[in-house]
């Protein structure tokens, strides 16, 4: 997983930043997200405090949908609120919504000319039967909006990634900030200072001059209240600290932001960019106590290191909530440093790796912590610490932390599933030979996690990796017993089909009636059954030209063998164009018996000289079609040979089966022989160089590995023996003539022969 570096996403306020209302935004680049589900099993939001759920562990900035947003009306409704308090109800909240809108403008202009220079409009007019004009404090709200609204104009322009373009949307009008200070200055009401004081210092920020912001605050900043409005300020000079180059202090000041302003916490944490170890030191030479070092901990770890800030937090404050986002950031950094595949290792050796993996310091570190019972959610730190000790190969140790775990765990069912799959995995991780007694020990939560949590539909709850790595670990611990069937069963391997002593084994394992738990669990995971393989049986066998058998397998499928084909598999076309055979009208559906059936009656016609070029011709287009280039490849697609939309998909051993023409050209050679005119042989030599064209590129692309290395920007349209003979002895044939119109291939190579 990739860590975020210090040096992140943009230069923060050195580049491109826009503030509305005082949400800073600024460009930056997002990576996609990594599955979470599929990779981790510790689910943060099953102990820890959902509002920090922004900072769990993410490959993205932020954690799934808590992205950072221009959203120009974040703090919108506390201001409405704000002003009806002040107000006294003199305004409806939605007039003051009006107001306080773009849409609000006109009117704000006339209603302040209006108390002014007595200047009364027709708006003018409308309005005061809606409002008291006389009531001072609505005029106060209107004279307010007179100075704000312009600055309101330059903090809300359009976006731009440039830092060049928003200059240009920067409001540079010393007159009108020196007023506003004024009325600052004069403004006795309390609620009217403190948002004058709030408008200055925004104006400040987008002025051409930013650094008057940095000295209004430093003369005024300590009087005023440490509200919203406050902490909106101190992001704005946090701001200009950076655009100033001055990053320490302004991380320093971003930290206090998020440490303060719940609203604006994800945009410190945006903005907070220390460069250097150096920087890092100089933002906390600024720390006053210890709560505003704690803060600087909290958003450095988040970016850095997890372990290191929680050691200096606990040990500042061990009640801090900060401690817990961390702590979860933690746990899903260690467990993705694990193996989970058990690829060419065996279960000892995998825990092994594993074990040396973590970190041994982070272990002592949750281990002490949680010893401490000083935290605000002891059952959190228990249960990380116990699954820590699992991962450090200390199961009675990771034992004891789970049942203090449970005694505080919250009655919630995702807390609980959370637990129970921690306790799961370190039983497993028990075990490295299995025996009945230990096997009893994870039957009820292997059908718990296989069959239970699937139903669920819980999009929340990460258990998928505890399903899948311990299907590959039980795998693992029956292959080091040689039982090939049992390892089949929990994890599927590619080349165990082309075994037939495994193939029978298999088949003989799913027949029996006298499972164990764990053989039933196994045979219910695993996705092949029983006439799957019989199925598979059936298609060997046809491949082999065993008829009889093939039906006698196919006979034995429960469904299988009333699967019909899309095409009919008789068919011999000049084009392959499997999709237009699907589309074709069909007389008649042929099952996967009836095909068989037919091949197996066709084959005794021929025995008995019955019409040999007709069997032996249809014949041909049977085998042809059930290849990987006819229109009956679903004859072989199957749970245990696969499907694909090309060869390349399929391993070498079935890519080998499914592409041999041999069958095809056996049964075109037979026509051709039993051939009694030129059109028949004309026919029948078509369709052996669409054998030998196939063969051609089969071959070829043996080479490469995918399909998307076949190198096909030239064709070489190849003189193949069967192009030879139908243009040398059957040009004269109606058939011929055929092969031009649909054939490209055949037509261009007929042409070259013409130069």
């Amino acid at each position: 997983m990739k860590k975020i570096s210090l040096q992140k996403l943009a230069l923060v306020f050195s580049g491109a930043i826009i503030l509305v209302y005082g949400t800073i935004w600024a460009c930056g680049g997002y990576d996609y997200d990594f599955n979470y589900r599929e990779t981790t099993n510790f689910t943060p939001e099953a102990l820890a405090d959902q509002k920090y759920a922004p900072y769990f562990l993410s490959q993205d900035l932020f954690y799934e949908n808590n992205r950072l947003n221009d959203n120009a009306s974040l703090f919108d409704e506390d201001i409405v609120q704000d002003w009806s308090t002040f107000l006294k109800g003199k305004l409806q909240d939605e007039t003051i919504r009006f107001f306080i809108a773009d849409t609000g403008n006109v009117a704000v202009a006339e209603l302040h000319n209006y108390f002014t220079k007595n200047i009364e409009t027709r708006l003018v007019k409308s309005w005061s039967k809606k409002i008291d004009l006389k009531d001072k404090k609505t005029k106060d709200f209107i004279e307010f909006l007179h100075y704000a609204k312009p600055i309101q104009v330059a903090s809300t322009a359009e976006v731009t990634w440039d830092y060049e373009e928003t200059k240009k949307v920067s409001f540079d009008d010393a007159k009108w900030i020196q007023a506003i200070e004024d009325k600052y200055n004069i403004t006795t009401d309390k609620f009217l200072k403190n948002r004058y004081w709030f408008q200055v210092m925004k104006a400040h920020f987008y002025s051409n001059k930013p650094e008057n912001g940095i000295t209004f605050f430093e003369k005024t900043g300590e009087a005023q209240p440490k509200n919203t409005l406050y902490y909106r300020a101190v992001s704005y000079l946090a701001g200009i600290n950076a655009r100033l180059g001055n990053s320490a202090k302004a991380n320093y000041l971003f930290s206090q932001v998020f440490d303060k302003s719940p609203k604006l916490q994800q945009v410190a944490v945006f903005c907070f960019s220390p460069k250097e170890e150096k920087d890092w030191n100089e933002s906390f030479s600024y720390a006053k106590n210890n709560e505003e070092k704690i803060a600087l901990w909290a958003i450095h770890g988040y970016y850095n290191d997890e372990e290191k800030a929680i050691d200096h937090i606990f040990n500042l404050n061990p009640k801090s909530e900060y401690l817990d986002f961390l702590l979860t950031r933690l746990l899903n950094t260690e467990e993705l440093k694990t193996n989970k595949s058990f690829e060419n290792q065996s279960v000892v050796e995998n825990k092994k790796a594993n074990n040396d993996s973590i970190s041994k310091s982070a272990v002592q570190l949750i281990d002490k912590i949680a010893q401490s019972k000083s935290t605000n959610r002891p059952y959190l730190w228990n249960a990380a610490a116990g699954y820590l000790q699992t991962l450090d190969r200390n199961f009675s140790k990771a034992d004891d932390y789970f049942a203090k775990a449970e005694k505080e765990l919250p009655k919630t069912t995702l807390a609980i599933n959370q637990l129970r799959l921690l306790k799961f995995i370190n039983n497993l991780s028990k075990i490295d030979e299995l025996n009945p007694k230990n096997e009893a020990t994870i039957i009820n939560d292997l059908n718990w996690l296989y069959f239970e949590l699937p139903k669920n539909n819980d999009e929340v709850f990460r258990y998928l990796n505890a399903s899948n790595w311990s299907k590959n670990y039980i795998s693992a611990l029956y292959k080091s017993k040689n039982n090939a069937v049992m390892a089949e069963l929990f994890l599927r391997n590619g080349q165990f089909y082309h075994s037939e002593t495994n193939l029978l084994a298999m088949k003989a394992f799913l027949s029996k009636k006298d499972k164990t738990p764990l053989e039933e669990i196994g045979t219910a995971v695993y996705n092949v059954k029983l006439q799957d393989i019989s199925e598979y049986q059936s298609v060997l066998a046809t491949f082999q030209n065993k008829i009889p058998e093939a039906i006698s397998f196919m006979k034995e499928t429960d469904d299988i063998k009333d699967y019909t084909f899309l095409g009919n598999p008789f068919n011999g076309n000049i084009k392959d164009c499997n999709d237009c055979d699907h589309y074709a009208k069909q007389k008649r559906k042929f099952s996967q018996l009836d095909f068989l059936t037919i091949v197996k009656e066709m084959q005794d016609k021929i025995a008995n000289n019955e019409d040999v070029y007709t069997n032996a011709m249809l014949l041909g287009n049977a085998f042809y079609n059930i290849t990987h280039f006819g229109n009956g490849r679903t004859f072989y697609e199957g749970q245990i040979i696969g499907s694909g939309f090309n060869e390349f998909e399929f391993d070498d051993t079935n890519r080998a089966l499914i592409t041999d023409c041999s069958l095809a050209r056996k049964y075109y050679k037979m026509a051709f022989s039993a051939a009694k005119t030129n059109e028949q042989k004309a026919k029948m030599t078509y369709m052996l160089s669409k054998c030998e064209r196939n063969d051609f590129y089969t071959n070829r692309n043996w080479q490469f590995d995918n399909y998307w290395n076949v190198d096909n920007k030239e064709v070489d349209f190849i003189a193949w023996n069967g192009f030879k003979t139908l243009k040398k002895d059957y040009s004269k044939t109606k058939f011929y003539q055929e092969v031009i119109a649909e054939c490209g291939y055949f037509k261009t190579y007929v042409n070259q022969q013409k130069k």
